[in-house]
């Protein structure tokens, strides 16, 4: 059987279609939304706003991850580490399509500047994969553990009743913890001051704004 070696216009095209598909496309999730099976309860309209922001922030939150996780695995330097990114982004595709399904369900729809987010991250991760392997991994490993404790924060915040959403961010926070551990396995580095830190800042002006719009 012949193998067909892609062309650098072939990678191009992959890598549209894949920033396309994540910014306004339907993304098929590989496993059953966490969700399905718990009934949908009566929200006020201040709930269900808030509900509806927050989801909207995690949605944004699983755009960025695929920008990432591609933006790394276009430079990873060993074949390894590339395709432990590209497994990882495939399970970041579930959490964007639960996080979708879910905006749907509470009337509302994803941030506008989703395209935005997603040239931005997709530039981080190109930057994290060009400092090497060790970087690139160790820049998942933060990653994933600020995002978990701002799922954290979210699954203390959503309305008391809202246990659709509640189901979705606690199976999303354990898959953020397994992606960091496995990042770390792998050889992924502490980051140094400030990274960590502007990594933070960057996500909470990514947050307050996706909230809203």
């Amino acid at each position: 059987m012949d193998i067909r070696i892609l062309s650098r216009l072939d990678r191009l095209l992959d890598r549209c279609e894949r920033a396309l598909e994540a910014i306004a496309g339907s993304p098929l999730a590989q496993r059953r939304s966490p969700a399905n099976g718990i009934a949908e309860v009566e929200m006020d309209d201040t709930d269900r706003r808030h509900a509806a922001g927050l989801m909207r922030v995690n949605h944004t939150g699983e755009v960025c991850a695929q920008a990432l996780y591609f933006g790394q695995a276009a430079l990873a330097r060993h074949t390894d580490n590339r395709e432990h990114l590209l497994h990882a982004a495939a399970e970041e595709t579930d959490h964007l399509a639960w996080c979708a399904e879910r905006l749907q369900q509470l009337d509302s729809r994803p941030s506008l500047l989703n395209p935005l987010w997603y040239a931005g991250s997709y530039a981080i991760g190109a930057a994290a994969a060009l400092a090497g392997d060790p970087v690139s991994l160790g820049f998942v490993v933060e990653t994933e553990r600020q995002v978990e404790a701002h799922l954290a924060e979210h699954l203390e915040q959503l309305p008391a009743q809202d246990e659709r959403s509640r189901a979705v961010l606690t199976q999303m926070q354990s898959d953020e913890i397994r992606h960091a551990q496995a990042a770390q396995q792998r050889g992924g580095i502490e980051l140094p001051f400030p990274l960590p830190q502007l990594m933070h800042l960057s996500s909470m002006v990514m947050k307050t704004v996706a909230y809203r719009v």
